[in-house]
């Protein structure tokens, strides 16, 4: 009897715990969305918690800050590269990924075993060894500061991880069903696009939303490989420039930033159902 009151009392305290974490963590979102509707004067005078104490003079703010930092400051552009960098960037390792993966979790060839350690190995190389002497092929071939040159770039970077995660899954599958597909006639081509994916959707979600937050906020490559072009720089390129330029003007910052937030989360909320089974299955089995 005692263990089913606590079981009854300790499941409402969980909730509120795991609400006012909730809230917590979701506290510095809320107020960075509130201050980019804001004018400059008020953002620097007062918090932006004091719009709940006149909730309709919030009505006033318009979406002046947007307008401006999508037209003045290039950001609608940065959107567009960001896209067209992120996108293709994600589709392209996944892609290579599902067939490496595929071929190291149910295909017998040699040094199978030795080529997936090798690939696993290169998840501990760090990146920043890498830029220097990619950036000096990428001179010689003509790739810096081209889309070409920075999806290559993402593809490299992302596929040892890709690669594992998806084998392990891959691996995970049953064997009976293969099998039976193999004694039907079957070609392993069959098997991996009529089998292996449609059965890998929540690993190939969970890959997917990584991939993209990842190539979406990503900095450092960007800038090593773009050099900072207007004409290519992605979002994460822009609002730096913007730090400098708009020091003082938090109220346009915090609308650069929020637009930079918008599509991640939207990606990320689409896909969330698939995520903790993805990564589960692709991490614990095998």
């Amino acid at each position: 009897m005692k263990k089913k009151i606590t079981k009854l009392l300790s499941r409402p305290l969980l909730h509120i715990v795991i609400v006012l974490i909730s809230l917590v963590w979701l506290l510095p979102s809320v107020g960075l969305l509130i201050t980019s509707f804001r004018v400059r004067n008020d953002v620097m005078s007062s918090g932006w918690w004091t719009v709940f104490q006149h909730p309709f003079e919030f009505t006033q703010y318009s979406l002046k800050n947007y307008t401006h930092v999508i037209t003045a400051n290039g950001m609608g552009q940065a959107f567009l590269n960001s896209l067209l960098i992120t996108i293709p960037s994600t589709i392209i390792p996944i892609m290579i990924a599902s067939f490496a993966a595929y071929a190291f979790a149910r295909m017998e060839f040699p040094g199978r075993q030795v080529l997936f350690v090798i690939v696993v190995g290169l998840l501990v190389v760090p990146l920043q060894m890498t830029l220097i002497p990619i950036l000096r092929v990428y001179n010689r071939l003509g790739l810096a500061g081209t889309f070409i040159g920075i999806w290559l770039a993402h593809t490299g970077y992302g596929l040892p991880f890709a690669v594992y995660l998806l084998r392990n899954f891959f691996g995970a599958l049953p064997k009976d069903i293969f099998e039976s597909a193999f004694l039907d006639g079957a070609s392993h081509f069959t098997a991996f696009f009529r089998l292996a994916l449609p059965l890998s959707v929540p690993a190939l979600a969970s890959l997917a939303i990584f991939q993209f937050l990842w190539v979406w906020n990503d900095l450092l490559v960007a800038l090593i490989y773009l050099g900072g072009t207007e004409r290519v720089a992605p979002l994460t390129v822009r609002l730096s420039s913007l730090i400098n330029s708009l020091g003082q003007n938090w109220h346009l910052l915090t609308a650069a930033a929020f637009i930079s937030m918008v599509l991640p989360l939207i990606i990320f909320f689409s896909l969330q159902r698939y995520f903790v089974r993805g990564i589960l299955a692709g991490s614990i089995k095998g």
